[in-house]
């Protein structure tokens, strides 16, 4: 045996952004991978088998980050990436000029990275309850690397 000292870089826990499902088996309701963005499913349909090949199914989904409607057709026997959509709620601390906001997390450090929503309702709402002193839980959704905030709900001071 050698005495040499190994040493290996690691950065991340190795967890993939997404994970195989059969075609056949995503529902209305369910995420799927179209071009390479995170879409929550809206309507499936499936035609039946040709004369030679596979049922395929129809998806049409909506991007859950740009809100755009994408579709894609895949025979049911063959998998789709489905990505690991992850919700997290975190308590608004700060609004920054610069277009950023500042959430306190569950083990009580700051995030600081994340952009204000591009949905104008919810912005309003964001901005009209943080001026007028209100403690606000922001929903965070997080897939494939991107995070957006996606609603808000005020808690009533104890």
């Amino acid at each position: 045996m050698s005495d040499e000292e190994h040493h290996f870089e690691s950065s991340d826990a190795g967890a993939s952004k997404t994970y195989p499902q059969q075609a056949g088996n995503i529902r209305k309701g369910g995420y799927i991978v179209i071009k390479g963005r995170p879409c929550k499913v809206v309507e499936v349909s499936t035609s039946k088998t040709g004369k030679h090949g596979h049922a395929k199914c129809h998806f049409v989904a909506i991007d859950i980050f740009t809100s755009k409607k994408l579709e894609d057709i895949v025979p049911s026997s063959h998998n789709c990436d489905v990505p690991h959509v992850n919700r997290t709620d975190y308590q608004l601390i700060d609004i920054s000029e610069d277009g950023f906001v500042s959430l306190l997390t569950d083990n009580g450090s700051t995030k600081d990275d994340l952009k204000l929503p591009t949905d104008e309702a919810l912005l309003t709402q964001l901005k009209a309850g943080f001026e007028e002193g209100k403690d606000i839980v922001v929903s965070v959704m997080s897939a494939m690397g991107e995070e957006q905030m996606c609603a808000l709900k005020e808690v009533a001071p104890k």
